[in-house]
């Protein structure tokens, strides 16, 4: 695995990641595959990288502004309508996933069982994932579901990253207050990976360092 921002020491180390990140998430990014089942995934290839979270905490939106697309993952006012998992080829590089959101109250209680068996068995044999992107949001304190999914993701020996969305919605204050809750929060979680990322889909914040730590789990690019 490459050095990501953790290890960057300098700023030009930093910046040469994040122009890496900017020219990975410029290719063609493209739906490809999806999956109700764990026995219809597409075909082992290249590193994945999947995205989770509770239901509108925004996965469609910053998949569609990382990858400068408006409409590449659907977004929907409904909580709870992404039942199966989406897969996206990005430049043939990488492979991002949108996994079903969590914690949907109105779902019935089938659907619900079905959407974590499914996003368990992907969780724990899937060879190529390299992280799982666990989006929580940033205007309201961590739930019992986040906490479930974190479990889920140490039960599932996956090495998970979490990212603050909708920063553009909360005051400094308490977006302060909300990263110093999460840091805590994952002090108790193994698994966990250290960097905390807080982002906006709508203003663009912290989308260049999510994109140049992804970057660092992609397939090298090719060689000119």
């Amino acid at each position: 695995m490459k050095p990501g921002l953790l290890e960057a020491r300098t700023d030009e180390e930093r910046a040469a990641l994040i122009e890496e990140g900017r020219v990975l998430f410029a290719q063609s990014c493209t739906f490809f595959y999806a999956s109700q089942k764990i026995d219809q995934l597409p075909p082992v290839a290249g590193p994945e990288i999947a995205f989770c979270g509770r239901s509108n905490v925004g996965k469609s939106s910053i998949i569609n502004a990382l990858t400068n697309q408006k409409s590449l993952a659907r977004v929907s006012n409904t909580p709870g309508r992404t039942k199966q998992l989406n897969f996206f080829n990005l430049g043939d590089r990488l492979t991002i996933v949108d996994m079903p959101g969590y914690g949907y109250a109105q779902a019935s209680k089938s659907v619900k069982e079905d959407w974590q068996g499914l996003m368990f068995d992907y969780l724990r044999g899937r060879p190529t994932l390299r992280r799982v992107i666990l989006l929580m949001d940033g205007r309201i304190e961590t739930k019992k579901t986040d906490l479930q999914a974190m479990h889920l993701l140490r039960d599932a020996a996956v090495p998970y990253q979490v990212v603050l969305t909708k920063a553009d919605d909360v005051k400094p204050a308490k977006l302060a207050a909300r990263q110093a809750e999460v840091e805590e929060v994952l002090r108790k979680q193994p698994g966990a990976f250290p960097l905390i990322l807080t982002t906006s889909s709508e203003t663009g914040l912290g989308l260049d360092l999510l994109r140049a730590e992804l970057a660092t789990l992609a397939e090298d690019a090719p060689a000119a």
